[in-house]
């Protein structure tokens, strides 16, 4: 009879001894989790740069539906900047395009601000973000601009 008792004591504290080690990992990670997520880095301007808009079509410098815009860069933090814009029309995402401001980007230095889901009437909110691609592929931002394309 003692010897069921030690050995379900024993059973006991080994099990209480995985419940508490189990609650303290899962504590550490918690912490460990909100700290990291906490830095952060994603959107917010970081500096090192600046951004301008530049309309390539039109009588005016004024944004409007269809025309071309290309943007005016300057930075010191990487040599591959990027330029990506988002535009909104009210709570809908109208565009999100994406060019490159260095020698070997293949593709054209503008962004067409329309979309087949663009409601030609209506006025648009655009932010620009001047960014680069971190070591893990993640954008750093440099700097952003806002601007309205009119219809």
């Amino acid at each position: 009879m003692v010897k069921d008792l030690v050995k379900r004591s024993t059973s006991h504290t080994l099990m209480a001894l995985a419940e508490a080690s189990l609650v303290a990992f899962l504590v550490v990670g918690l912490v460990a989790g909100t700290a990291f997520a906490a830095k952060g880095g994603g959107g917010k301007p970081s500096g090192g740069g600046t951004i301008a808009v530049v309309v390539l079509d039109g009588d005016d410098a004024v944004p409007n539906y269809r025309e071309r815009a290309a943007f005016d860069v300057a930075t010191t933090a990487t040599d591959r900047p990027f330029v990506g814009l988002r535009c909104y029309q009210g709570s809908n995402s109208v565009l999100d395009g994406y060019t490159g401001y260095f020698e070997t980007y293949m593709f054209d230095p503008w962004i067409t601000l329309g979309s087949p889901i663009w409601n030609a009437a209506t006025s648009a909110d655009c932010t620009a973000r001047l960014f680069h691609y971190d070591k893990r592929g993640n954008q750093k931002v440099l700097a952003t601009t806002s601007f309205t394309v009119y219809p």
